[in-house]
């Protein structure tokens, strides 16, 4: 049996929220002129707040992006917050005021502190109480980029989030004429808690993007009849949609950059021959963005906060909570386009870098939607490999689904992987819908939809960390684990159990260990470790990146090293909130 790989999907007769051209905090609250030059500010630019005392108070504030006031979560008045501006060396004190109506905390993602201090609650503190606070204290230890958000209920979802930028100590490695942070967010006027509800319920409620009656008649036009009904019987028998990149889309999302909806279009000034930096930052709740300036070349120099050797591409994929520093060098008199669109092209955020304000670019049309490949499914098996992937068959059926006969392309670019793997007696029950024994290791495949797309595309594959790992000993153990899920009830896990069923991952004080991830699920799951770098490792064990947030895609095998350098307690979770909320989370002791 041949892979069968439909035609792309037409966006063009789908829309999603583009949001209100003024819209965003109301009462002139929020996205104010900065009090200083750093950006070399531009109208609606972030408040930016430097030094090392900050006082930052949480609060509810109305907002409208949509054309409907609603409540949301924010700090000092704004979404985003002020961007943070501290410098590596110093001593920083937060003074964190909760005016809400229920407890709060304050996550610094990245950030390496005591762990008293990471603002977790439940885990490192008690969190925020109303009408108190908190004062968090410590030593800035690294330079970069990289933001803060809450880790309480669903507030991250509500608003509460803001950039940090910490300059270095010695000089900067790229000095630049213009520096802008380009923060990317998912709004909606719903109630997360109903979101959430809404999933539990029905998985694919706000996917629009299903196989409809048309899409089966082009297929039956472009393939036959024959091939068109055995691709629509294998996802219905495995009970799976081939199009699920992400839970929630534009249907209920505006996403937002700097706090801005697509109509309202950010703008960043420039000079024609400046060098400009820009700082993304995916501070979304669910949303993995694909982000180009068409017209432009861009030099990713960090990852994460942390710089790496330069690499030039067009394009670059963000998961959730990730960072990336470019630089680009506009030459012309003209505008372009910031582009970043959801990995479901159910919609976009997108803002503008001109020589004057008010001017802008052609606006790109979201890329076509794909169809998951087999290798997003089966891994190493559906690149030529000889393992044998399986799926789940419906209960009372003969058992999981066998592909290994069928015949499979190999990916270009990818190689099959020689590693297989071994499954937790955990993972065989209902809240597993999908094993995959032989998952691919290559860190080099852009990933589904920007696959052969004709443009220069960043994979992990490209980046690497200047000055090599912080730690030269060899892992002296490893932990694997796996990333669960039944995707049709909307249960997520490490190993298939849910967090509130599992005990904590334990580390030595001290040693250097290795942490194995397969993904055995059809999604992409950005995983974050808190206290603690990741080094993630290239397929033959070599040091590649250090990160604070890697992203595992579907049916793909992942290393990377720890040391347990900073002990307590500490969260360790993906970080696609429903995910997390859904329970893939775990606690790791460092002991």
């Amino acid at each position: 049996m041949k892979i069968l790989r439909p035609p792309p999907v037409d966006l063009s007769r789908r829309c999603f929220v583009q949001g209100v051209a003024s819209g965003g905090v109301m009462a002139g609250l929020g996205l104010q002129r900065p009090a200083n030059v750093w950006a070399l500010s531009s109208p609606g630019q972030p408040t930016v707040l430097s030094g090392t005392d900050f006082a930052l108070a949480i609060a509810e504030t109305p907002v409208n992006y949509t054309g409907k006031t609603r409540l949301a979560s924010t700090v000092n008045g704004g979404i985003p917050g002020p961007i943070l501006r501290w410098k590596e060396g110093s001593t920083v004190n937060l003074r964190v005021s909760n005016r809400l109506r229920v407890p709060t905390s304050i996550h610094w993602h990245g950030i390496i502190v005591p762990t008293g201090l990471d603002g977790v609650p439940g885990l490192s503190f008690d969190g925020i109480t109303p009408g108190e606070t908190f004062v968090y204290q410590f030593k800035v230890r690294q330079s970069g980029t990289y933001w803060y958000h809450s880790h309480s209920g669903y507030q991250e979802q509500t608003g509460l989030y803001g950039p940090l930028v910490i300059e270095p100590a010695g000089p900067d490695r790229h000095p630049t004429d213009r520096d802008y942070v380009v923060m990317l967010n998912d709004w909606t006027d719903e109630d997360p808690g109903r979101i959430y509800a809404r999933l539990k319920k029905q998985s694919n409620y706000y996917n629009f993007a299903q196989p409809t009656v048309p899409d089966f008649i082009r297929d039956v036009r472009v393939r036959g009849l024959g091939q068109a009904l055995a691709m629509r019987r294998m996802w219905n028998e495995m009970r799976m949609n081939p199009t699920d990149f992400a839970d929630v889309s534009g249907y209920t999302y505006t996403y937002l950059m700097n706090g801005v909806a697509p109509a309202g279009n950010w703008t960043g000034i420039f000079r024609p021959g400046e060098k400009i930096r820009l700082r993304f930052i995916n501070g979304s709740a669910q949303t993995i963005f694909d982000v180009r300036i068409p017209g432009l070349k861009m030099t990713v120099i960090a990852a994460d906060g942390q710089d790496v050797e330069p690499v030039a591409v067009d394009e670059f994929r963000i998961s959730v909570a990730e960072t990336y520093d470019v630089i680009v060098e506009p030459q012309d008199e003209r505008a372009y386009t910031l582009f970043a669109q959801s990995i479901d092209r159910s919609g976009y955020a997108r803002g503008t870098l001109a020589p004057r304000a008010g001017m802008q670019a052609e606006v790109p049309r979201p890329d076509p939607i794909h169809w998951l490949d087999m290798q997003d499914m089966m891994g190493a098996m559906a690149m030529g490999g000889s393992g044998h992937g399986s799926v789940q068959g419906k209960p009372g059926t003969s058992g999981p689904h066998d592909m290994s006969g069928m015949d499979h392309a190999a990916m270009p670019g990818m190689a099959p992987a020689a590693v297989t793997v071994r499954h937790a007696r955990t993972e065989y029950g209902p809240g597993v819908d999908m094993h995959v024994d032989m998952p691919r290791t290559s860190l080099d495949d852009p990933g589904i939809g920007l696959r052969g797309n004709g443009r220069r595309v960043l994979t992990y594959a490209d980046l690497h960390t200047i000055g090599g790992p912080i730690d030269a000993r060899e892992p002296s153990r490893e932990i694997e684990l796996h990333l669960t899920g039944n995707m049709e009830r909307f249960m997520w896990s490490f190993d298939g159990v849910k967090y509130a069923d599992a005990k904590p991952v334990h580390f030595n004080s001290g040693e250097r260990l290795r942490l194995v991830l397969v993904n055995d699920t059809m999604m992409n799951h950005p995983i974050h470790l808190h206290g603690m770098w990741s080094e993630l490792e290239g397929p033959h064990g070599q040091f590649q990146v250090r990160k604070h947030t890697i992203n595992v895609q579907p049916a793909q095998r992942i290393t990377y090293a720890v040391s347990a350098d900073n002990p307590g307690h500490w969260a360790y979770h993906c970080h696609l909130l429903y995910h997390m909320e859904a329970g893939m989370f775990r606690e790791v002791v460092v002991s």
